[in-house]
This record gives structure tokens, C-alpha cells and sequence, in this order.
């Protein structure tokens, strides 16, 4: 489903979930981030969270590919330091599925509409000035040493932190493709938790049939 083209040894845990009914968040959902949140609480204070070994592995990852974690934080940090501070956002029931796994995993965690989808997707290097169409932002032209998840028409994902809104869940969406983003430094069964979960929290949470998480190197 994907291929990898890019010189560096990542994984990727991948998944789809079908026939998913995409809600506003119930009691459910509100019950279990509050969970998770406050386990995370108990284990961990925000001043250790740099120190984390999957944070840091994504860290020094970011400074690899020339992005400042203290300006942009990996997401999988980015929630947790959220659910310390018990500022969890609020989204739709699958998005909010795959960010709860994200925060006990701290793995980032894309979904995408897989109808939205168009042919066969790579893990590449981005050319010089190609578009891309963040959620909450403006378009962008990108640099050729970026990474990005793409289809054969457009980019979904620039890697391993920002997803595109011509992909992003809707209340349509019916069927989900999960891509859990390992780096250097993540031990691939970290990285298949994350995608298991979020499979099994979507499935939990909005119905639907989950395959098997596949892993890609």
C-alpha cells in the first residue's frame, strides 16, 4: 500500500478500518481521554518529557531533518504535554480515536479519508516548491528535502507531524487509513502498538471492521 523510497530507516505501522460512522464525541470518548490523561499524570511530569526515550528519539529525528522540536513539537509530545495539562482538543470520535493511542504511545498517528485517496501511496522526498494543504493553514510550497506521505495526485502527509485537509477525516468518511510514523530510535513494536490501537479505539468508538496492522521498512 506504501512504498518507501526515502534513504532513511523509518517504519510505519499501517492499517485500515471500514465502515467507520463518523459522530461528535460522546460520553465515551470524554471518559477515556480523561483516563488516559490521568495515568498520564501520574507517570510523568512535564519537565521529564524531553527525556522520554520515544520523545527523544523523535526530537533528535527533527533536528536530523532541520525542524526545531522546541518551536514544533512532535505531535505524539505535543498531546501528551496537552493531556498534562488537560487541554486535550476535542475533534470527531475517529480523530479522537487515533489521539489517544498517539498519547499512550507517544507515535505520531495519521488518518485519512481513504476514498480521498488516488492510487498508490510513497513515502518520498518532496519537490522543490510542490503544494501542500495543511489542516488549520494556509497553502504551502515545500522544500525538496522535505518527506511526505503522497498519493499519485497530492500530498496527505508531510513527515512525520502534519496532515493535509483534502484527506483529513470528515463526517462522511467511511473508511480509515491509519499511518503510525516510527524514526530512528523507535522500536518497531512501539510503533505497531500505536497502530493497534488506534485501529482498535476507531473500531471501539465508531464501529467498523479493523485488518491487520501491517508494518513497513
Amino acid at each position: 500500500m506504501i512504498t518507501i523510497q526515502i534513504p532513511i530507516e523509518v517504519v510505519l505501522g499501517v492499517n485500515v478500518v471500514s465502515g467507520v460512522e463518523v459522530t461528535e464525541n460522546s460520553g465515551e470518548m470524554a471518559e477515556l481521554i480523561e483516563e488516559v490523561s490521568d495515568r498520564l499524570r501520574r507517570e510523568i511530569k512535564v519537565e521529564d518529557l524531553k527525556e522520554h526515550p520515544v520523545v527523544r528519539a523523535y526530537r533528535d529525528f527533527y533536528w536530523r531533518i532541520g525542524i526545531d522540536p522546541t518551536k514544533q513539537r512532535p505531535s505524539g509530545e505535543a498531546l501528551v504535554r496537552r493531556a498534562l495539562r488537560d487541554n486535550i482538543p476535542r475533534i470527531n470520535n475517529v480523530v479522537d480515536a487515533g489521539n489517544i493511542a498517539s498519547m499512550e504511545t507517544f507515535v505520531p498517528i495519521g488518518l485519512y479519508d481513504l476514498d480521498r485517496v488516488k492510487g498508490e501511496l510513497k513515502l518520498r522526498f518532496a519537490g522543490e516548491g510542490e503544494l501542500f494543504k495543511p489542516i488549520g493553514g494556509r497553502d504551502e510550497k515545500l522544500e525538496k528535502n522535505q518527506i511526505v506521505l503522497a498519493d499519485e495526485e497530492k500530498i496527505l502527509h508531510v513527515f512525520p507531524y502534519r496532515d493535509s485537509r483534502e484527506t483529513m477525516i470528515r463526517k462522511e468518511t467511511k473508511n480509515v487509513l491509519i499511518v503510525a510514523c516510527g524514526v530512528p530510535g523507535v522500536d518497531k513494536m512501539v510503533v505497531e502498538t500505536a497502530c493497534r490501537k488506534a485501529s482498535d479505539y476507531i473500531v471501539k468508538l465508531a464501529g467498523g471492521r479493523a485488518e491487520k496492522c501491517r508494518m513497513l521498512m
